[in-house]
């Protein structure tokens, strides 16, 4: 599990969106499920819900333009992907709406993006958002909520 403490600094990390939280081995993306890109949990979002929310305080360091992953890096250096979906870049931006870009500052709980459940649903396509940790941490991954609960954008998965 996660537990992040880097140079005496405290390092809190949310829940992207609402849902039920998953391990990352059970993603349905070998690339995810394998941790290649790092370690972090995944959400399958509840019903209705599309809207995906910073889970750290940070840089906006990348958003390219399919508009279905956003890139973070913390102040003290810990980089963070969101990713929402599976093979979502083919979209090339359909169905998603960016409230972000590359270089702004953002708070926990500030709006990243939101996509189009109903367009989704109508390509198949799996929205499940991963938030995956992807550099600058040294310390094993401890969540505050259990696998298979719910949770709810916000709520604070790693302190």
């Amino acid at each position: 599990m996660f537990s992040f403490r880097k140079k005496g600094q405290d390092f809190l990390i949310s829940a992207p969106i609402g849902g039920k939280l998953i391990k990352l081995e059970e993603v349905n993306d070998e690339v995810f499920s394998s941790k290649m890109m790092g370690d972090g949990f995944a959400i399958l979002p509840s019903s209705g819900i599309n809207l995906v929310v910073s889970p750290v305080d940070g840089e906006v360091v990348s958003l390219p333009d399919s508009k279905h992953a956003v890139g973070i890096t913390t102040r003290d250096g810990i980089d963070v992907l969101v990713h929402v979906g599976i093979d979502t870049v083919a979209l090339k931006g359909q169905g998603f709406n960016s409230f972000v870009k590359a270089g702004q500052k953002v708070k926990r709980g500030s709006k990243l993006l939101s996509f189009d459940n109903d367009f989704m649903k109508n390509q198949g396509i799996d929205t499940t958002v991963m938030t995956i940790i992807t550099g600058g941490y040294d310390k094993k991954i401890e969540l505050s909520a259990n696998y298979q609960s719910e949770v709810s954008a916000y709520d604070v998965l790693i302190s």
